[in-house]
């Protein structure tokens, strides 16, 4: 986000918002030079990339000053309370966590692309440490947003493949972890997204997320493309160049699309069945809601740096145990995991 794309209505709420940094400080108890993102939360600063900080908070509270004056003093109390400040420097084992997604490169506009991948995840080893994976989830956050510069680019474009990726199955631990996940994402990561591509969308999300889509604003499908095995290079072109595309998105022999599948160490390929079942529309509904809308959305690795071609480490998950920071869809997401959860009970008794 450039400055110049800050509102004169958004330039006075920021104005604001700025003038009550020291009483947000003062009530989060953090020091008084204290920076969020390496930006100094300082009233009497001139550096437009507070002002872009800040921006984001007003906007995720839709222009409401008070509750974004308080969505900022929460943020700051969480951060010291989870210790999110100093998480880079935790060493947390990503052998199995790292292989779920990577930042690769950059979309036409320099903001990083991130590639989740949501078909196979072993959910016992990803899930199995709840807290180890929370805190892990959180750190891929801040590594993202380290690539940000606040200037230039506030924001990442996403990309979720879920190739192999089954309707339903989700662990306890898995839905768990995935609802603290959104929270934190919610409240303390406003407007970190730019768009959100879909990828190998099974024939049953693809039609869900037809069903579901008059239910979300139009602020917020703006943000979701879904692509059709047809479209899906011309959709991720339009956005991102070729040359900065992962080979296994890119065309074969630039002609025709090379499939697009999660790679491994192994190479292995699975084919995917046709589920036999019927979904109701209720059913649909939750689903889709609960698989477009979840998403940390950043990626992994030990190295603030966009990775060469990485190979990923994979191995069996579900559609919506993704996580994401766009706050009405998140929130429609949480109540439909719980809504699908209950109706598959209810389908399987």
């Amino acid at each position: 986000m450039a400055i110049q794309s800050i509102t004169t209505a958004e330039k006075e709420s920021v104005a604001k918002l700025k003038a009550k940094l020291g009483d947000i400080k003062q009530a989060a108890q953090v020091s008084e030079g204290y920076k969020l993102w390496d930006i100094a939360l300082d009233q009497d600063s001139t550096d437009p990339k507070l002002d872009v900080l800040l921006v984001k908070f007003i906007r995720a509270r839709e222009s409401d000053l008070a509750k974004a004056t308080q969505m900022l003093t929460d943020t700051l109390i969480w951060r010291k309370d989870f210790g999110a400040d100093n998480l880079l420097d935790e060493a947390i084992d990503d052998s199995v966590l790292g292989s779920v997604s990577y930042i690769y490169k950059t979309d036409k506009e320099g903001r990083p692309v991130c590639y989740n991948f949501y078909g196979d995840i072993d959910q016992e080893k990803v899930f199995g440490d709840k807290d180890k994976f929370i805190r892990w989830r959180v750190q891929v956050m801040e590594r993202g947003v380290q690539l940000i510069d606040f200037e230039n680019t506030d924001s990442m474009v996403v990309i979720h493949d879920y190739k192999n990726a089954s309707l339903f199955g989700r662990s306890s631990n898995a839905k768990a972890a995935t609802k603290e996940i959104i929270k934190i994402m919610q409240d303390n990561y406003p407007e970190f997204l730019a768009t959100k591509l879909f990828v190998n969308v099974p024939y049953w999300g693809a039609m869900i997320f037809k069903l579901v889509r008059p239910l979300l604003s139009e602020a917020t499908t703006k943000k979701f493309v879904v692509c059709s095995n047809d479209e899906l290079y011309q959709s991720l072109t339009n956005i991102i160049d070729e040359a900065n595309l992962p080979k296994a998105y890119q065309k074969a022999d630039g002609t025709k699309e090379k499939e697009v599948t999660i790679a491994s160490k192994q190479e292995q390929e699975k084919i995917e069945k046709a589920s036999s079942a019927d979904i109701t529309t209720s059913e649909a509904a939750a689903t889709a809601i609960a698989a477009a809308a979840p998403v940390t959305d950043v990626p992994a690795g030990p190295e603030l740096k966009l990775t060469e071609e990485p190979i990923t480490k994979v191995e069996p998950t579900t559609a919506d145990n993704i996580i994401s920071e766009d706050t009405e869809a998140t929130n429609v997401a949480d109540t439909a995991a719980t809504n699908t959860a209950a109706t598959a009970t209810n389908t399987t008794s």
